[in-house]
């Protein structure tokens, strides 16, 4: 029989810990009934960003968010994911979760436009765009006709 290891306890994550650690994406629920954006979002870059959002990831469209001042207390975190790479590239945020789906995506930070009296600043939650795909062999459409060989 081999040694015997001796396993201690871990430690309870606490929010505070969970908010001040620059490895983790947080997406909680907004605890405010009235608002119409269910989803809290937390991004560890420039001292930790806190947003709002319409929804939890970017599945199909651009995902609107909006600023948020401070962290709820009672926000029940729904997700706690590690992160790969969180970097700002220009007026975006190109984030790199490390899972297996749904693990990239962008903040994209808008200006408004200077032409539109009524313009603000707004900010997008998007999925990158997918690489082009590959050429491949070209497919026989039913306007090609039959195809023959050559004799």
């Amino acid at each position: 029989m081999g040694p015997l290891i001796r396993r201690t306890a871990r430690p309870a994550i606490t929010l505070q810990t969970l908010m001040h650690d620059p490895g983790r994406f947080l997406v909680a629920r907004n605890p405010d009934p009235e608002s119409t954006l269910p989803y809290l979002l937390r991004l560890p870059i420039d001292g930790g960003i806190l947003l709002k959002a319409r929804h939890p990831w970017p599945t199909t469209a651009r995902v609107y968010c909006h600023p948020l001042e401070q962290w709820p207390t009672d926000a029940e975190i729904l997700e706690e994911v590690p992160i790969r790479s969180c970097q700002r590239r220009g007026a975006a945020i190109d984030l790199i979760l490390d899972r297996a789906r749904n693990n990239r995506s962008q903040i994209v930070f808008t200006k408004p436009n200077p032409g539109r009296p009524a313009g603000r600043p707004m900010i997008f939650w998007i999925r990158p765009r997918a690489p082009p795909s590959a050429p491949g062999p070209a497919s026989a459409s039913p306007r090609d006709g039959p195809r023959t060989s050559p004799s």
